[in-house]
């Protein structure tokens, strides 16, 4: 009987092809908007999720200053810098603490092969390869001996190595002489590409020895910020708040004084960008599925419609001795048969949308099963709550006044 019903709804959908289209319009509309929103907000959180974690694992970013009340940190009016000495401090004291590079920076013109760039000139020790997660695609680091007497080599990346020395990637520029402000170093490696972030190409650098920015570039012994890379699985409120001890004893400051530095935690950073995208994601998802709703109160103005005109095809059915939960029944798969094959329709349409989409926005294409299975099994659920009130009026006709029907 099921199998019979069904197969009478599916005819009734076939006869009128055009009026079932622009019955389930509503209901396409409603599903791939709301799969490629959620799909979009999904890549987008994983790509800044990609973009933090390639800052470092686990990291957090101490700099000198006093974070003001727009959010922005200086280390101007007299507020001193840190030494080489509080990274040792760091590393020695402080427990759950994987690695701690001073770093001083420095924005200068390159020189090289008959080209130059302006770049960002990093001054650091070889945990800066550790703390930020750094590969080198060729070449090596800096040995002890370099470190400590600050030789006249360097590491680049791969912008600086594309824009000054071009040619095939990882290999052109190794060995290389490139000048940086007034003094020439060699390169001695090459970094592997991360590309962007949010705070700009990750690629666009060339490290040195501190001890050589500092003699060779600044003139000066000042660490603009320390990075400092937690242990796997190290709880970061109790590291931060020995770390904030440690720093206040160093520095001199009062039980009274504010803090004249900063600690960033990258992840807590991943977790509220991402907490943010996911209820922005939910919001346009919500505001997307409205027009499922506006699509089910079409299935029921069309259901209407369809028995008022087959008035007496259920007259007669109701005569010859159909019962009246067969003739629900029958009208009520026709409005799920209608309902799900918009979401059907609505699924693919999104999917072809959300990966399109995310080429372009140049986010991960990620696909969520959960998502695409919940608004099928939702548009189907709206052809079952809107599709009843017009079964019951058809299944409750008097077969006498339904065969009266002109």
């Amino acid at each position: 009987m099921l199998y019979s019903v069904f197969l009478l709804a599916l005819r009734s959908v076939q006869r009128n092809m055009l009026r079932s289209f622009l019955t389930i319009l509503g209901i396409v509309i409603g599903v791939s908007a709301v799969i490629t929103m959620v799909t979009l907000g999904n890549g987008a959180t994983a790509a800044i999720q990609a973009q933090i974690s390639g800052l470092g694992t686990n990291l957090l970013l101490i700099m000198p200053g006093q974070r003001g009340p727009g959010g922005g940190g200086s280390a101007a009016g007299g507020v001193p810098h840190f030494t080489e000495s509080d990274a040792a401090a760091i590393a020695s004291q402080i427990g759950g603490v994987a690695a701690v590079s001073p770093q001083g920076r420095a924005s200068v013109t390159v020189v090289g092969n008959g080209r130059n760039w302006v770049t960002t000139v990093t001054g650091s020790t070889n945990a800066w390869f550790n703390t930020g997660n750094w590969k080198l695609a060729a070449g090596r680091t800096f040995s002890p001996d370099e470190q400590l007497g600050g030789a006249a080599v360097c590491v680049i990346g791969e912008t600086v190595r594309r824009e000054i020395f071009g040619g095939t990637v990882g290999l052109t520029g190794l060995g290389e002489q490139l000048r940086v402000k007034q003094f020439s170093c060699s390169v001695i490696g090459i970094l592997a590409a991360k590309g962007q972030s949010g705070m700009g190409d990750q690629d666009d650098a060339v490290v040195v020895p501190l001890h050589t920015l500092q003699r060779r570039v600044t003139g000066s012994r000042k660490v603009d910020i320390l990075s400092v890379s937690m242990q796997d699985g190290a709880d970061s409120v109790p590291l931060k708040a020995s770390l904030r001890q440690l720093l206040r004893e160093r520095r001199k400051l009062a039980t009274g004084d504010d803090d004249n530095f900063n600690i960033f935690d990258t992840q807590q950073l991943a977790e509220t960008l991402s907490s943010t995208m996911g209820v922005l994601t939910n919001l346009l998802g919500a505001v997307a599925a409205v027009s499922l709703l506006v699509g089910g109160i079409g299935i029921m103005n069309i259901m209407l419609v369809s028995v008022t005109e087959r008035t007496r095809e259920i007259g007669l059915r109701l005569a010859v001795g159909a019962l009246e939960g067969e003739v629900l029944l029958q009208f009520l798969i026709e409005a799920v048969v209608l309902s799900a094959l918009g979401g059907v329709i609505g699924v693919v349409i999104a999917t072809a949308a959300s990966y399109g989409l995310s080429l372009y926005m140049a986010v991960p294409y990620v696909f969520d099963v959960a998502i695409n299975v919940l608004a099928l099994v939702f548009s189907a659920g709206i052809g079952v709550l809107f599709g009843y009130f017009p079964a019951r009026r058809a299944a409750r006709m008097d077969p006498i006044e339904a065969l009266r029907h002109e």
